[in-house]
């Protein structure tokens, strides 16, 4: 229904993430980045006792396995990331038309989660690239490694005194990366310099 569809908030890197070739210019870039604008973000954290019961209402409602460890899954334009103990993000794509969505998850996961609307406050960004793991290795302190962490892989660490919440979606590599709203100017300041001597592409609108 029309009247159920909520505008995207505004990017909270407005003015500074724009399309175009920042640091080397010189060869291909090394690190690509674009602003991930899903439909829906919202975190979902299961009450006591409940958390057997959410796994099998998820499987039902979501067709996917709601994972137990830093792990991302996802179906039906839903992703599941593991953000601590009986704690996820939950994020609906970009066409995802059950919305608004973290209502419509806190109807289904009535009395077995907490359901939050995160729409407005986290900034989400994809990175790749053939330079990417090298750029992240600046400052992310976990090793990104193809044999310690590779596909549907999560993890929530620091990144200059910023919380990062990490997250591989293919193996060549492609990473998604959610920070604070608040943080997303800080955390891009440092992203841009540390993939500066690679060539950082930014790509979309």
């Amino acid at each position: 229904m029309a009247d159920a569809m909520q505008p995207l908030p505004l990017s909270a890197l407005a003015g500074s993430i724009t399309p175009g070739r920042k640091g080397r210019r010189s060869g291909g870039p090394g690190v690509l980045v674009e602003e991930v604008r899903p439909s829906g973000i919202a975190t979902i954290i299961a009450r006591q006792g409940q958390t057997e019961a959410l796994a099998a209402k998820v499987r039902l409602d979501l067709g996917c396995d709601l994972p137990l460890k830093p792990r991302r899954v996802d179906s039906a334009g839903v992703a599941l990331i593991w953000a601590g103990p009986g704690r996820w993000l939950a994020l609906a794509a970009a066409d995802h038309v059950d919305a608004p969505f973290a209502a419509d998850l806190e109807t289904r996961l009535s009395g077995l989660a907490s359901v939050m609307d995160q729409g407005h406050a986290l900034s989400l960004l994809r990175l790749s690239g053939p330079r990417v793991r090298d750029a992240l290795a600046k400052g992310f302190p976990i090793d990104l490694h193809p044999r310690a962490f590779g596909p549907d892989d999560a993890a929530i660490t620091l990144v200059s005194h910023i919380t990062a919440h990490i997250w591989q979606t293919r193996a060549d590599p492609v990473y998604e990366v959610a920070v604070a709203r608040s943080l997303a100017a800080s955390f891009w300041h440092w992203l841009e310099a540390s993939a500066a001597e690679y060539g950082l592409q930014i790509e979309g609108g």
